[in-house]
């Protein structure tokens, strides 16, 4: 055996509602590296991809797959089934950090600062106005709705009536059979990139402001409509206060490798942890890379790393 990975799968596409970003991630990553003098080939998961995979016999699989039946466990289940050294997180943290009522849950339990929230499986809100009467008395306008299982922002928006609401809901609805309400909280942007396994480090934070508005699917995936302000601009003892709650939640998950924990921080200057995404965007307008970026680490380092370490950690039974 080699005493480094050469042979590279990155896994991509798939049929979840984010498989056009899939797509652009996995081509950018099999790019970087080919640069990186890796033997990369691309697999996408919405075909017949076992055969081939076990063909080509890769020493690492680089999930660049998002959203469902990617970033939720089922696919880092069948390659540790198949003895697939992979990137990223295991079975468990991906399938919390994707449910957005789990983790939710557990943010509450370890103590960690998110927004109040109300959960709604589909047969709670048949009747509608049951439902609207019952967020009214916890929860203020205006609310974020999310399916509970989707990425990208895919499904979501903010409501500030009752209308408004009922929208909100029968989009959310279209994406999963479970939901989140979140109280909104207006405040800043900030968004914490977590790098390594047995020693994760914190990137610098970056700041997000979205001409939409709201750090939408389009302003994600459009260079004109999202800036990223590196490092963001907060006092330096409120920064690190950031970086500890980010720690934190990336720890309570059990994610390993790399991960991006989003926030809201409140006019009061209170961090609250929205989510953790355990395989954040690497594509032109990505928020990982451009943290990785300011500390020196490129594009191409930065997938060779998570590469290696992956072959490390199966190597050493880690996995």
């Amino acid at each position: 055996m080699e005493n480094r990975p050469k042979r590279v799968a990155v896994m991509m596409g798939g049929n979840s509602s984010e498989r056009e970003i899939s797509l652009r991630t996995g081509g950018q990553i099999s790019k970087a590296l080919r640069e990186k003098d890796f033997e990369a080939r691309e697999f996408d998961a919405a075909d017949r991809f076992i055969i081939n995979l076990e063909e080509f016999n890769p020493d690492v699989v680089f999930i660049a797959l998002h959203g469902k039946y990617g970033e939720d466990g089922t696919i880092q289940g069948l390659l540790e089934m198949l003895g697939y050294a992979y990137t990223g997180s295991g079975v468990l943290a991906s399938a919390l950090a994707m449910d957005k009522v789990m983790s939710k849950k557990v943010f509450t339990a370890e103590g960690i600062t998110t927004p109040a929230y109300r959960s709604f499986r589909k047969e709670d809100i048949v009747d509608r106005e049951r439902a609207r009467d019952e967020l009214a008395e916890l929860l203020s306008y205006p609310v974020i709705v999310k399916p509970s299982r989707q990425g990208s922002t895919i499904g979501i928006s903010r409501a500030g009536n009752r209308a408004e609401l009922e929208q909100a809901l029968e989009l959310a609805i279209q994406f999963d059979d479970e939901l989140l309400v979140e109280q909104f909280i207006e405040g800043m942007e900030v968004t914490a990139s977590v790098l390594g396994t047995r020693n994760p480090e914190v990137l610098p934070l970056i700041e997000i402001i979205s001409d939409t508005g709201f750090y939408d699917y389009e302003a994600k995936y459009n260079l004109s409509l999202s800036h990223h302000i590196i490092p963001a601009r907060v006092a330096p003892e409120i920064a690190l206060k950031i970086e500890r709650i980010a720690l934190r939640a990336y720890q309570a998950l059990n994610c390993r490798q790399f991960a991006r924990v989003d926030f809201i921080l409140s006019a009061e200057q209170v961090p609250y942890v929205l989510e953790v995404n355990t395989i954040p965007g690497l594509t032109e307008t990505s928020l990982f890379p451009d943290s990785a970026k300011a500390v020196g680490i490129s594009f191409s380092d930065l997938v060779a790393r998570l590469v290696n370490e992956a072959w490390l950690l199966k190597k050493e039974g880690a996995r």
